[in-house]
């Protein structure tokens, strides 16, 4: 493992409620199914554009951390918005306005091509969508609703980039910037979506807003069906690394691989920002934990402080353990990936991309934790990769070098 990162710590809490090699459950199947699964996937493998992303095994790495292998799931290219939102914010968009019509034509068989021909554009025109958002999810949503046809009202705080309210722009939608954190600008979202009648597509679920959180954690499992489907013949992870956020991502991943694999599932690990570490204070105190102040870390898109409870749901039982890194170890393992271990192809990832990687990194540099997450020479890793250079600018100062130039000395793969 690189001096870098084996000079960072993290903070590691092993959850005393999870319930380890049990089988899925039914309150885990009535948020997260088979058939919810079948439906996004198939959906969406339809879309114009979509492609699994690349399962890249890091070789190189894996041997320099003391792993067996590394798989590293690279979403940097999901529908060219790069990042694993797309699957979530856009998907859901489609799951509203299906409803939708189907609400006031009885069309109850709706599907993607079906809005985008134009054929519902008398209903679609006059839906506006909207939702709060770090930059990722809100791009989502965006493009979604350019694709089919919608309104859109992106609402960002005060510490999202410049470059990343330019993209939602660019993309047809109304960006309002707001004061405070993300949970400050979930609010307002939904407060002026009552007040002038738009629909709000939110990641994070709360009392009374269940359905749609619920559709944008369905459409991230096809995300980790890809990467199942796309590991060597026979070969299984041990454990599986992801960050947090408000669980949305987390979530759907443990419950997919739960479900599909069951009590052979592998260990499951979430780590988040030590300055925004709103799953992490929840295991610890056994219940959903708001965590206040600026947020600020440059893992802009994990930069959240209240957990979704539909996530909760899941995770509380799910995950093995929570962890927290700093900024400076989520930068070093950017550069990491650009300049890899000799063999091993560079990847452009993005800050909120890394968390999970960093974590199992670190843990393994230290032997009470390798012993504590039964990390060895024979462990297996899963890492998602959830998003690639979403903010240039911020890329290029962290990594030192732009990322199409990472990507140049790739042979334009990473």
């Amino acid at each position: 493992m690189t001096r870098a990162l084996a000079s960072h710590g993290i903070d590691v809490f092993t959850n005393p409620r999870a319930v380890g090699a049990a089988p899925f459950g039914a309150q885990q199947a009535a948020i997260l199914d088979r058939q919810g699964h079948a439906q996004a996937m198939a959906e969406m493998a339809a879309w114009p554009g979509y492609a699994e992303t690349p399962l890249v095994s890091l070789d190189g790495l894996a041997a320099r951390a003391g792993f067996d292998r590394i798989w590293y799931k690279d979403e940097g290219g999901r529908f060219g918005l790069g990042s694993f939102k797309a699957l979530g914010g856009a998907y859901a968009v489609f799951r509203l306005l299906a409803k939708a019509i189907a609400e006031r034509t009885g069309a109850t068989d709706v599907t993607a091509a079906d809005i985008v021909s134009g054929r519902y554009r008398d209903i679609v025109s006059g839906i506006t969508v909207t939702c709060a958002t770090d930059g990722n999810h809100g791009r989502s949503v965006a493009w979604g609703a350019n694709l089919f046809g919608s309104r859109c009202v992106i609402y960002i705080h005060a510490t999202v980039s410049q470059s990343r309210q330019e993209a939602i722009a660019a993309l047809g939608a109304e960006v309002v910037r707001t004061p405070g954190n993300y949970d400050d600008s979930v609010r307002v979202a939904a407060a002026d979506a009552e007040t002038h009648s738009r629909f709000v597509v939110s990641d994070t679920s709360y009392d009374g807003y269940m359905d749609v959180p619920r559709d944008v954690m369905q459409g991230y499992t096809v995300m980790a069906a890809e990467a199942l489907e796309q590991l060597p013949e026979g070969e299984r992870p041990t454990h599986i690394f992801v960050q947090g956020g408000v669980g949305g991502l987390a979530a759907a991943i443990c419950a997919h691989v739960w479900d599909q694999w069951g009590t052979a599932r592998p260990r499951f690990v979430i780590v988040e920002p030590d300055q925004a570490d709103c799953l992490y204070q929840s295991a610890r105190n056994g219940g959903p934990t708001v965590v206040t102040g600026a947020l600020d870390t440059i893992m802009a898109g994990l930069a959240c402080g209240e957990v979704s409870p539909l996530a909760w749901d899941i995770l509380d039982a799910g995950a093995d353990a929570f962890a927290t890194i700093s900024d400076a170890a989520a930068a070093d393992c950017m550069r990491l990936l650009a300049s890899p271990a000799k063999g091993d192809t560079p990847i452009v990832a993005g800050e909120s991309a890394v968390a999970g990687l960093a974590g199992a990194l670190i843990a393994r540099g230290s032997d009470t934790l390798s012993k504590e997450l039964n990390l060895d020479g024979n462990s297996r890793l899963l890492v998602f990769g959830s998003e690639g250079a979403t903010d240039p600018a911020m890329y290029e100062k962290i990594v030192g070098r732009s990322a199409d130039a990472v990507r140049s000395k790739a042979g334009g793969s990473a």
